[in-house]
């Protein structure tokens, strides 16, 4: 029999702060992370606006000589692995060797050290430093993340990464939960970590023109999904890590429970290299085998969390998807599209809207869609606007969808008693 599988510790970093408090906190408040953007100096960028950590200092949780050998996703991962295990009640430094033999990485990251490989090849073009780090190229690979937790954490199980664009962290976290819900794993730390704002990134979507130009000098206006004056996403970053294990061990060893994942469904359009299918169909396929394999009808579902770009397409389509799969319940769902308050973190944004309905179930409370002030004709569903509203959530869907076609969902139930 297929083992229940439950998350017993959240971590994140974000634009909010530096622990999963401050992000359940700027939920609650319906606060906007965007700023002017400050991580990159280009006056000739069309975008100024990004979702930025404030404050980030990396020496906080990694030792000062690694600084200049790791991009900066890296302490931002472990910094947030680290809280998870600790809000877990898991004590790495005091755990035997056999058991730390059982306990695995299993990450989303959709750049992975793009950042550091940037700053590090513009070293050796612009100025012919023949002396760049030998780091640059291990350094540089989206694997290298869940080594570098792996390391840092002492852990010894399984070590793996996967990368499929904005699903990234979606199908991370769906691979964790099969194999714990196999009986091939017992305890597993998930999630996902992004950082790739970078002049190269923001310059190559600027080219694309899917990130937001029109609201450089109002930066909390930028990131508005479903809004008739929409014109892109804001790039984010941070890092979002849960712990998960079987219901069963979690209930021996009496940790606390946030949430039980209970099903997970993936689809590809197979039509285009960055563009949605106007259609919906396979987005709609991937919630409906979310709901199938979770043993869910359309009605159990109380809320979904968007993917919710703010591109003109994406949100549209999403739309579409939506009413597709949930058909006349469509209209009774509670949606929020994250990304209007922390921006768009790629390949870890799929783990971010998980810890929001981990927020979700355990408050009871959705969060808003900020700045949706026109709304669109073609997007007619409750995105709960601006405010945040309390109501009763028993499950919540997180819906991801990637350039190359992808779709993912992720469907969390309400902490389980028995």
């Amino acid at each position: 029999m297929p083992h229940r599988v439950v998350i017993t510790g959240v971590g994140c970093i974000s634009p909010f702060g530096r622990t999963a408090a401050d992000f359940f906190k700027g939920l609650k408040e319906g606060r906007s992370g965007s700023r002017r953007l400050s991580l990159v100096n280009d006056p000739e960028l069309e975008c100024q606006v990004a979702a930025e950590v404030p404050d980030f200092d990396p020496s906080h949780y990694i030792d000062a000589r690694d600084l200049k050998r790791v991009p900066r996703l890296i302490p931002m991962a472990i910094g947030a692995s680290r809280e998870a295990f600790f809000d877990a009640g898991l004590d790495l430094k005091n755990t035997p060797l056999e058991a730390l033999q059982k306990i695995g990485v299993v990450v989303g990251t959709g750049g992975g050290g793009i950042e550091f490989a940037e700053k590090r090849y513009e070293e050796f073009y612009k100025h012919n430093n023949r002396r760049v780090t030998p780091y640059c190229v291990s350094s540089s690979f989206v694997g290298m993340l869940s080594s570098e937790i792996s390391i840092a954490l002492g852990l010894r199980g399984i070590s793996h990464v996967i990368s499929t664009g904005c699903t990234s962290s979606t199908d991370a976290m769906a691979y964790a939960y099969q194999l714990i819900q196999s009986g091939q794993e017992d305890l597993l730390l998930t999630g996902g970590a992004e950082a790739c704002i970078t002049q190269g990134i923001m310059a190559g979507f600027g080219r694309m023109k899917v990130v937001s130009m029109a609201y450089n000098d109002a930066p909390k206006k930028a990131s508005r999904p479903f809004d008739k004056m929409r014109d892109g996403f804001v790039l984010g970053e941070g890092a979002w890590m849960f712990v998960i294990e079987s219901f069963e061990r979690a209930k021996k060893r009496g940790a606390k429970i946030y949430a039980e994942i209970v099903g997970y469904g993936s689809t590809c359009d197979a039509y285009h290299r960055v563009a949605a299918k106007p259609d919906a169909v396979e987005p709609a396929r991937a919630m409906m085998l979310a709901l199938s394999r979770a043993g869910l009808k359309e009605n159990d579902i109380d809320c979904i969390q968007l993917h919710g770009t703010a591109t003109l397409m994406n949100d549209e389509v999403e739309t579409k998807a939506v009413k597709m799969a949930f058909k006349k319940h469509a209209q009774s769902l509670s949606l929020s599209a994250l990304k209007s308050m922390i921006g768009h973190s790629q390949g870890a944004c799929g783990a971010a809207g998980v810890m929001a309905a981990v927020f979700s179930l355990k408050e009871q409370f959705i969060p808003p869609t900020l700045n949706l002030e026109n709304p669109d004709p073609e997007c007619d569903l409750n995105y709960t606007p601006n405010k945040g509203v309390s109501r009763s959530v028993s499950h919540v869907l997180c819906n991801t969808i990637a350039f190359g076609s992808k779709n993912s969902a992720l469907v969390l139930k309400k902490s389980p008693v028995s």
